[in-house]
């Protein structure tokens, strides 16, 4: 079970739309409201309607060379296969997170999240860009005349409604689907292991000045809660809120996990939270880069694996 709001649980929503949203397939020439600048057709000149953002858009109905702006389109495409050619970082000189493993290792760059470049994804003649909208509106215009281009609304979406998006657009609802029962079983394990039922747990994020806490609708935070944890209250703003190092204390769970860049750095939990050390005895550190930018099936899995090896390590937390 997934949360959708704070305090609340319920059922995954299914990744399909009804059938208005994403029609048959159809040759390619068919009409749509926005046909994302090109005829958005495959070798066998099929296409697919997908409902999206900004609208619907014609998108060919094997694409073969993709382009993401998001993680959670990086980590899903993989997923299912489907390895971009190309896709913007968080990191750029870093790469692909290593979490993605192997395959993903080759992904060209194409510029930032928040800024990805115009001029290196048409470089890579991609049949396919994913973006989203609130972060890459200005860019629309031009990445649809590069490719057809389907735009997620936010990232701030429930992240298993935007797997679903990029599942109906890569052409694989069901390979998604079958991602999305292995992490919910995965979960239900993770439960019954540890009797997670009625304890609290909270992810802390250290930046700058402030500490960022998740909430249930966050990436982490429903991953957390799809493994039998609750969510300490709190008014969310969206999906995380920011407080000062002298409020730590709110950040008080059963399970207190602390990201770092570097999980081995005893200067990896901030002073304020190290302070009040009697008030967190369950605190970990953890690798914030699929922690909170692994958003995806498989970034969904491997927080699910870590989670395993810290409550297996844990004293409160033994397995039934």
């Amino acid at each position: 079970m997934l949360p959708t709001t704070p305090g609340r649980r319920a059922r995954l929503l299914p990744l399909a739309l009804p059938a208005a949203a994403v029609l048959a397939v159809a040759a390619c020439g068919g009409g749509s409201e926005d046909s994302g600048g090109s005829a958005g057709a495959d070798a066998s000149g099929e296409t697919r309607t997908v409902e999206h953002a900004r609208g619907e858009t014609e998108v060919p109905a094997d694409p073969q060379k993709v382009v993401v702006l998001e993680p959670v389109q990086l980590d899903t495409a993989v997923a299912l296969g489907t390895v971009p050619v190309g896709a913007a970082m968080f990191d750029e000189a870093a790469g692909a997170p290593a979490y993605l493993g192997d395959e993903a290792a080759d992904v060209q760059g194409v510029g930032t999240v928040p800024e990805p470049s115009v001029e290196k994804i048409a470089a890579l003649e991609p049949d396919l860009i994913l973006g989203t909208e609130s972060r890459h509106s200005a860019l629309y215009d031009r990445l649809s005349d590069v490719a057809p281009t389907v735009f997620m609304e936010t990232q701030a979406d429930p992240w298993q409604d935007n797997v679903g998006l990029v599942a109906r657009a890569l052409g694989d609802e069901d390979g998604a689907e079958s991602l999305m029962d292995d992490y919910r079983a995965r979960c239900g394990e993770i439960a019954e292991k540890y009797g997670t039922e009625g304890m609290t747990a909270q992810l802390v994020r250290p930046r700058d000045d402030v500490l960022t806490l998740y909430g249930p609708t966050s990436f982490a935070g429903s991953t957390l809660e799809c493994a039998g944890f609750t969510t300490p209250e709190h008014d969310w703003e969206d999906i995380s809120l920011d407080i000062s190092p002298e409020r730590a204390l709110e950040a008080e769970a059963d399970l207190v996990l602390v990201t770092a860049d570097d999980v081995d750095d005893p200067e990896a939990v901030p002073p304020s939270v190290r302070e009040n050390e009697d008030a967190f005895p369950e605190l970990h550190t953890v690798d914030r880069s699929f922690w909170i930018a692994g958003v995806g099936p498989k970034g969904g899995m491997t927080v699910l694996d870590d989670l395993d090896r810290i409550l297996e390590e844990s004293d409160s937390f033994s397995a039934g």
